[in-house]
């Protein structure tokens, strides 16, 4: 199976539609999208991005934004304008929105992949980060591959298997292909609608299951009709201006 994997998407409907198009138009003849979740919060667009999720993505998981939107989590932990983003979601978003976020969860499988919003070891809330956490969540996944969202931040770790088990990663750069054949592997396919990795462009992740490999994506997209709506609907500016960085 050729999926195309996509992660925290954050209301950001110009860079969710840039993502789509890409998958559309690519050569790798892809069979379904997986989404592993945050599809709303921090932008201004929820009803459009989660109706475009709902319509084109055969696996869709919960992120924390969005099961904070339904009163689901605690928000006392989020920062200022994240907890501003949840409230204004809860007031703004259509109920076609909430029930469709009502019947996700933060994890799952398919074709014999594990997903999860955060990681294996905490589908909510753990950034994976670091290689010692890669390795911890490696001990404790069932299936050799999973994909993770959350940190925002295009990245794979791979557990070495032979004698000591070796673990190591690497932040994942546009065009970056991995080969997924052998070792223990968490795979970040980095973030839709808010990358925090320095690249301000939208990314995705073209997964061959059959092959077992994978290659990273960037795409441009026009961030300032991303940027103006949650200006224009009283966010916190700090959410529009940071996607012009990629922080």
């Amino acid at each position: 199976m050729r999926a195309a994997v996509i992660s925290d998407i954050h209301s950001n409907l110009p860079a969710l539609e840039a993502v789509l198009a890409a998958i559309d138009g690519s050569d790798a003849e892809i069979e379904e999208i997986w989404c592993l979740g945050d599809i709303v919060g921090y932008g201004a667009q929820p009803d459009e991005c989660a109706g475009l999720v709902s319509e084109r993505c055969e696996v869709i998981l919960a992120g924390n934004h969005d099961l904070a939107a339904l009163g689901e989590l605690d928000i006392s932990s989020f920062s200022a304008a994240a907890a501003e983003a949840v409230r204004w979601t809860m007031e703004s978003a259509a109920e076609t929105t909430m029930e469709m976020l009502r019947a996700l969860s933060p994890s799952g499988a398919r074709a014999g992949v594990g997903l999860f919003h955060a990681s294996p070891r905490d589908p909510v809330w753990e950034y994976v980060l670091s290689v010692d956490q890669a390795a911890e969540c490696m001990q404790l996944q069932s299936q050799r591959i999973c994909l993770i969202g959350h940190s925002h931040v295009a990245l794979y770790f791979v557990r070495e298997q032979g004698g000591e088990p070796l673990t190591h990663g690497a932040q994942a750069p546009d065009a970056t292909s991995i080969d997924l054949a052998a070792q223990t592997w968490l795979v970040n396919p980095g973030s839709v609608g808010q990358p925090r990795d320095g690249d301000p462009r939208a990314a995705w992740l073209e997964l061959d299951t059959d092959r077992l490999s994978a290659v990273f994506h960037r795409v441009a997209y026009e961030i300032e009709k991303a940027a103006a709506p949650i200006l224009e609907s009283g966010l916190p500016r700090h959410l529009a201006d940071r996607l012009y960085a990629g922080q």
